[in-house]
């Protein structure tokens, strides 16, 4: 889970100095975010404190000392409204947050109006990742990831779909990547070309670029299993194309509301 949602993006990025992360609370994705060489800030912002903590005395082995990294910057606050409250732009946004369900405050950060602010705090080439939650074949669309993709979408020109097996999660599981540099501004065909890129990239250049640029080995992603969470099956892909709901603050959609 914690390297798919992290170093995609990051690895996509041309140089990912900047770091934001929503929620995170058990501090794994820290952790990924700073093995990446480049990285000089990581700000974590989590509205749970009591959460963080819990995570960071049991299960010490998740953040593998990233707690105490002088890169790592952790407030303890609603993670939408720090962003509003403050100017820092980021090089890459990554949303580790609730699902979108109606008893939590979390289904605000999928919104069509959050996207569209998260705009502007990105620097030039910035990247946007969320986990985007169950993305298989039986429940992308039943549940929220095709429409976070639409949702998206409608705020940013490319955006690239993909979905991982997590086994503790019971079935493959979801996320988002979507791009904002001057390429992917020029226009949809420019942007399905970037997209073409990103989805065509010679393994070899993933290895390469993982093997420069991360500390220490992974477990998981290498060019030729990026190559594979990218290939979603052509039935989901139908879904993220025909997918027409956008997920508002005033029409919001909910997983597990059937």
């Amino acid at each position: 889970y914690h390297e798919s949602l992290v170093h995609p993006a990051l690895l996509m990025h041309p140089n990912p100095e900047a770091v934001y992360i929503g929620g995170g609370g058990e501090f794994a994705t820290a952790r990924e975010v700073l093995r990446h060489k480049t990285v000089k800030r990581c700000v974590m912002v989590d509205i749970d404190k009591v959460a963080c903590d819990i995570c960071r005395e049991q299960l010490p082995e998740w953040n593998a000392g990233a707690y105490e990294d002088s890169r790592f910057h952790i407030e303890y606050r609603d993670a939408k409204a720090w962003l509003e409250e403050h100017d820092e732009k980021f090089d890459v946004i990554i949303l580790d947050i609730c699902d979108p369900i109606e008893a939590g405050p979390g289904y605000k950060l999928y919104t069509q109006e959050f996207y569209n602010f998260l705009k502007t705090r990105l620097n030039d080439n910035g990247v946007v990742v969320t986990q985007s939650g169950p993305g298989a074949v039986y429940n992308a669309k039943e549940e929220c990831f095709t429409v976070i993709h639409n949702t998206l979408k409608s705020s940013f020109k490319c955006v690239l779909p993909y979905a991982v097996d997590v086994p503790s999660f019971g079935c493959n599981w979801g996320f988002n990547m979507a791009f904002y540099n001057a390429e992917t501004q020029k226009g949809e065909e420019a942007a399905a070309g970037y997209r073409d890129q990103i989805l065509n990239k010679p393994i070899q250049e993933i290895d390469e670029a993982i093997a420069s640029r991360i500390e220490g080995s992974l477990k998981f992603l290498d060019g030729l299993s990026f190559r594979g969470i990218l290939g979603i099956p052509k039935t989901i892909r139908e879904s993220c194309d025909t997918e027409d709901r956008v997920m508002t603050i005033d029409n919001p959609v909910f997983m597990y509301a059937g």
